[in-house]
């Protein structure tokens, strides 16, 4: 996984083959999100140069840049991240589709059908969201229903408070991903939970500069690009200690962070959740 702190990227083959047809309607389970005018990215800036002096490609926040506004029209979003269980189903409809690393004989591990799926490529992301009638949200929704209509820096307000979201207390704290919507603290103003920690969530964007950005970003070059994953998750971030270690979380966890890997990638903590017009 790459994103300023975030660790190696497992890689898989992507399947070509294309999922079945749709077989919900993607509207249960999902929450509205109005549309409207709201500000993308962020106006902070690393002056003291500490992500460079940390060992990082780049300063913090420089892929946020520049801070502009953005307008989305009315969508629904899954309220939770999509489950194990959801994606059984997915599973059993679609035979030649890759089923997670961590399942065994393509069945889910026991007890854990209400944990987010995770192991999914971006590219089975995108399958499972158009079998179920819906898509992957784009980088702006997702940042949009993250941050609310006051444009919180995090889903629950403006402070850092680690208690309301899944994610690590430390370098050597690999953490477990939690059943979804256990952390009610965390609920972004539009009803969505776990927009912040549990896992990463894959969004449909390529990793790029925003409109307007003159940062020289190492990463934005990638052919073919990297995909956007949104949220943090519970994993380790790097061998930061200390006081160092909880800003890094701090700066991590905010709404409009951007992570990033291939969309080969299947990891631990990289799950998603859909999207829908609205009729």
């Amino acid at each position: 996984m790459k994103a300023s702190i975030l660790l190696p990227a497992v890689l898989c083959l992507v399947v070509s083959a294309c999922a079945t047809a749709p077989s919900t309607a993607p509207e249960p389970g999902m929450v509205r999100i109005p549309g409207g005018s709201f500000f993308m990215g962020t106006q902070m800036v690393d002056e003291e140069m500490e992500g460079i002096n940390l060992g990082l490609p780049e300063p913090f926040y420089t892929d946020e840049h520049p801070w502009h506004s953005v307008r989305v029209n009315g969508f629904l979003l899954d309220r939770t991240e999509v489950t194990n269980a959801a994606y059984q189903q997915f599973i059993d409809a679609n035979p030649q589709i890759h089923a997670p690393d961590d399942w065994s004989r393509r069945r889910h591990p026991a007890g854990q059908g209400n944990y987010p799926v995770a192991y999914v490529t971006w590219h089975h992301a995108q399958h499972y969201c158009q079998w179920r009638g819906a898509r992957l949200p784009t980088e702006a929704e997702w940042e949009h229903a993250a941050r609310g209509p006051e444009n919180h820096i995090y889903p629950w307000g403006n402070s850092f408070e680690a208690y309301r979201a899944n994610l690590s207390t430390g370098p050597y704290d690999r953490g477990r991903s939690r059943p979804v919507g256990t952390t009610p603290g965390g609920t972004s103003p539009y009803g969505a939970v776990d927009m912040s920690g549990n896992v990463w969530e894959w969004v449909d964007a390529d990793y790029a500069p925003y409109p307007g950005s003159t940062e020289g970003v190492t990463a934005f070059s990638e052919n073919p690009p990297f995909k956007v994953m949104r949220g943090l998750s519970f994993e380790a971030l790097g061998h930061f200690h200390g006081d160092t270690y909880q800003k890094v979380v701090a700066i991590s966890a905010r709404s409009s962070f951007r992570g990033y890997d291939s969309p080969n990638a299947r990891l631990r903590d990289v799950g998603f959740r859909c999207a829908a017009d609205l009729k």
